[in-house]
């Protein structure tokens, strides 16, 4: 499979608090995982009942409250922010979770070099970068190559979840995965157990229609 080389996340700001950035030199040990290092999930979560990949958490809010209230699971959590690299190994210290491990680097490069093929449950994607103007949508993370390689990480029958607030990209995500041959599925109801962020609630404010999707791997 052919590398991505456009990046689907712009640079933000790199303004990190003092807690944020010695939680992030003290305990990276504990929670992180060295990018570039092949992995076995099934060996870093082996009491797991489903392995979850989580791509581009932001400041970790959800991630937290989805991986306390699901014990069971584990989740490989992918950022390259460092302020919510930081701020997420804070809520894991102090809500004192061991299913989460996170990946500090490009979700793609991630999937491609150190996660095996078929090892995956689940992926989540919590409103990516919509890259609204259209000379910037070849840089919209679902496309074509993305659904290759997520089919190529999940387990028969394992599911991607995803959930936007611009109701252009949820048009984009349905033809996409229309197009693609590999997975099943569509518009569900927003879950009960996907938290409303900051982020969320912020686009709600503004009237921005959140769609949440789902589809299995063929």
């Amino acid at each position: 499979m052919e590398r991505i080389t456009i990046k689907s996340y712009r640079a933000r700001g790199t303004r990190i608090t003092s807690a944020q950035e010695v939680a992030r030199e003290e305990l990276w040990p504990k929670y992180g995982i060295e990018f570039g290092t092949p992995i076995n999930p099934a060996t870093i979560f082996h009491n797991a009942k489903e392995i979850i990949a989580e791509i581009g958490y932001g400041m970790g809010e959800a991630t937290a409250h989805i991986a306390e209230n699901s014990p069971e699971r584990g989740f490989l959590a992918m950022e390259v922010h460092k302020p919510g690299i930081g701020k997420l190994i804070t809520l894991l210290e102090a809500k004192r979770l061991s299913n989460v491990k996170l990946i500090d680097g490009d979700a793609h490069e991630a999937l491609m070099d150190m996660i095996g093929d078929h090892s995956l449950d689940g992926v989540h994607l919590f409103f990516p970068d919509p890259w609204p103007k259209k000379r910037h949508h070849k840089r919209r993370i679902v496309n074509a190559d993305f659904l290759n390689l997520i089919h190529q990480k999940l387990k028969s029958g394992g599911f991607i979840h995803i959930a936007t607030d611009w109701h252009p990209y949820s048009e984009w995500i349905a033809e996409v995965f229309a197009a693609s041959n590999s997975f099943t599925g569509g518009v569900v109801d927003r879950p009960e157990w996907r938290p409303r962020t900051r982020f969320e609630s912020k686009g709600i404010s503004k009237d921005h229609q959140v769609t949440d999707f789902r589809y299995f791997a063929n």
